[in-house]
């Protein structure tokens, strides 16, 4: 397949990409950042690197862009600014809604126009879309919350679903991400390896996880799989608390896991970005299964091992 990608620079496109290239797809890649990496890719024409920024207009009047679209299969679109990395002043809040509604919109528009649309858009979207909640567990069917990051995936997900009847819809709803090397993983790990390494908060709090090797699996489905329509929710089988994270974490590391992070130092760190940290939800699919998805990583030790090794 020809593909476009947005947002598939940084922590899950640093696996996805390689994957989709060994796969023999052709690739467009649209980012921010300056073209690094993939030389021989770069060079033998399976891979296109286009600096634009997708969430503004002006890029998609560019014509590299505009063509890639219209030769695209398949789009991928994974972009925004990360959600939990810093304090949510009224001035980030506009950054991380823009991100994410702006270039779906912005992609969703250009497609609309197109004579030959591309044959699927995954899209992603995040397991914020349920709220938070201690005692419920959510799937694909379930109601969204109420609350800032919820308003924020349902916006986000109504603007891709405005793409042509013509684009099959695959929607992820991404849960918290584990593999070495960034995401929250990779915040914990220099403080578990210094044997600091505790449970963050009460300790009670969900965290549905996935590896970051079977997000990608599952991305790629949705790309080539015409099976899969609508939303799926992009999280192993067996969510964890933050303590369980904690002691599983510890004992991969062979470090101890008891020293806890209270909630207020980290509400001083990232303000109203601590909650989703702070909070969570039990979110399962009732999908997977019936779609044909079996993952290499179900579990949370098998997942932290193959990070950690």
């Amino acid at each position: 397949m020809r593909l476009l990608l947005l947002g598939c620079t940084g922590f899950v496109g640093k696996e996805l990409v390689p994957q989709l290239i060994q796969s023999s797809h052709q690739l467009t890649l649209v980012s921010r950042r300056l073209p690094r990496g993939y030389d021989a890719e770069r060079s033998d024409g399976r891979l296109t690197w286009l600096q634009l920024d997708p969430a503004q207009a002006a890029s998609w009047h560019d014509s590299s862009l505009q063509g890639a679209l219209s030769e695209a299969d398949g789009v991928v679109n994974l972009a925004g600014e990360p959600i939990a990395e810093q304090r949510w002043t009224p001035a980030h809040l506009k950054v991380l809604e823009n991100s994410r509604l702006e270039t779906t919109r912005l992609l969703v528009e250009a497609i609309a126009v197109l004579k030959t649309p591309p044959q699927v858009l995954v899209n992603a979207s995040a397991i914020g879309f349920y709220g938070t909640s201690r005692e419920a567990c959510f799937q694909e069917s379930s109601a969204a919350g109420s609350d800032f990051l919820a308003s924020l995936c349902e916006r986000w997900e109504a603007a891709a679903a405005a793409v042509p009847t013509g684009t099959r819809l695959v929607t992820v709803r991404i849960g918290i991400v584990i593999a070495a090397g960034g995401g929250a993983l990779g915040k914990m790990l220099p403080v578990f390896r210094a044997g600091f390494g505790g449970p963050i908060g009460s300790g009670q709090q969900w965290m549905s996880w996935i590896h970051r090797n079977d997000l990608c699996a599952l991305i790629q489905r949705g790309l080539e799989d015409s099976a899969w329509t609508g939303v799926v929710n992009g999280v192993a089988p067996q969510p964890v608390s933050m303590n369980e994270f904690a002691r599983e974490l510890g004992r991969s590391l062979g470090r101890p896991s008891l020293l806890p992070v209270p909630g207020p130092v980290l509400q001083v760190l990232l303000g109203d970005g601590a909650k989703v940290v702070l909070e969570g939800q039990q979110v399962q699919s009732e999908r997977l299964d019936s779609l044909g998805f079996s993952f290499r990583y179900p579990d949370l030790s098998s997942a932290l091992a193959a990070a950690t090794s």
